[in-house]
């Protein structure tokens, strides 16, 4: 299952995305946890998220420290792996939020071509957390998309 996932940025990204994206990071690892989580915390929401849900994930993202996004952000950067989707011989349910400013429809749809036999299912109306900002849907696909998975005994 991959959820609001790339190949990489390089790999699923325009390179002056992934340039910009870098960038963003590098810089917004500089500020303190408030300053990241307030620059960061829009792109991942649908406009129509619960203000108080949107306020509930942000506090948690306090947590995190500004400087392991450098590392990731890098790992992010660097990574493309279009190369290794055509091997995936596995069922593989993708689930993407049609609101979702991080990892476009764009990259669900690549991957979805990419990765032989997969499912792409995009719910309407959320942003990049689908599981967060619509837990029941997100939960009800993964479901149905297990359920697909189990055989019926002869």
């Amino acid at each position: 299952m991959l959820v609001s996932a790339y190949a990489g940025w390089t790999g699923s990204l325009p390179p002056e995305v992934v340039e910009f994206r870098l960038d963003q990071a590098l810089r917004l690892a500089d500020l303190s946890a408030e300053q990241l989580v307030a620059e960061i915390v829009p792109t991942l929401f649908s406009s129509r998220a619960p203000k108080a849900l949107v306020d509930q994930f942000a506090a948690s993202m306090l947590e995190f420290h500004p400087s392991g996004l450098r590392a990731t952000a890098r790992s992010f950067a660097r990574a493309d792996l279009r190369a290794v989707l055509p091997s995936i011989d596995v069922p593989t349910l993708l689930v993407y939020g049609s609101e979702d400013a991080r990892a476009p429809l764009e990259v669900a749809e690549s991957l979805n071509t990419s990765i032989r036999g997969s499912s792409l299912v995009v719910l309407d109306g959320v942003g990049h957390v689908v599981n967060v900002e619509a837990p029941e849907r997100f939960d009800a696909t993964v479901r149905t998309f297990l359920r697909s998975l189990v055989r019926p005994e002869a």
